[in-house]
């Protein structure tokens, strides 16, 4: 499928080439406040030209702005676009089905046994959700977390690189841990 990325930033350019590594073509930038190379317009301008029949969207929003993150996403969903979850081939993921839309999974990340990743997360590599762990809507975490057996982590939060959520423990909605942090 062919994809555009809402966004057209540094992150959005690690969806750019993390979207080709699973086999989807790119299709070009999103961008609501700039024109240039690779920016196929505006999201009204893209309402009109893309349709949604033949393009899905990958969101390359960053972390510095989960609010706007979490707009778009439910723009996008509001507007019925496809919004497929981007797991890189060498991720390990025990229940595909587990993985919400417009999810981005890393190389080396893994989802065990009855996690769920809920819509537009993001799994940085060598990230492990253990089993029975839940992951909220446009949740962010870094390199090398570890979210522990039965924990759950709320919407709109992130988690920053080599944190580790001990098990059964509950992450409020719009948290911020540092990395290396453990909570619980």
């Amino acid at each position: 499928m062919k994809l555009l990325v809402y966004g057209s930033r540094d992150y959005a350019c690690l969806v750019r080439d993390h979207l080709q590594l699973c086999a989807h073509e790119f299709g070009g930038f999103i961008d609501d406040e700039s024109a240039g190379v690779g920016i196929a317009g505006s999201y009204s301008e893209i309402l009109r030209t893309h349709p949604r029949s033949q393009y899905g969207i990958a969101i390359g929003i960053g972390y510095k702005d989960l609010d706007a993150r979490r707009s778009v996403l439910q723009r996008l969903e509001r507007d019925a676009w496809q919004l497929p979850p981007l797991i890189h081939p060498r991720a390990w993921i025990r229940d595909l089905s587990s993985i919400g839309n417009g999810a981005v999974i890393m190389a080396a990340a893994a989802v065990e046994l009855n996690a769920v990743i809920e819509a537009g997360c993001v799994l940085w590599s060598n990230v492990v959700v253990s089993h029975d762990c839940r992951v909220g809507a446009n949740s962010f975490l870094s390199p090398s977390v570890t979210v522990c057996g039965f924990a759950r982590i709320g919407r709109d939060c992130f988690v920053g690189a080599g944190a580790v959520i001990v098990d059964h423990c509950s992450v409020p909605d719009g948290s911020f841990i540092r990395a290396g942090e453990v909570v619980g």
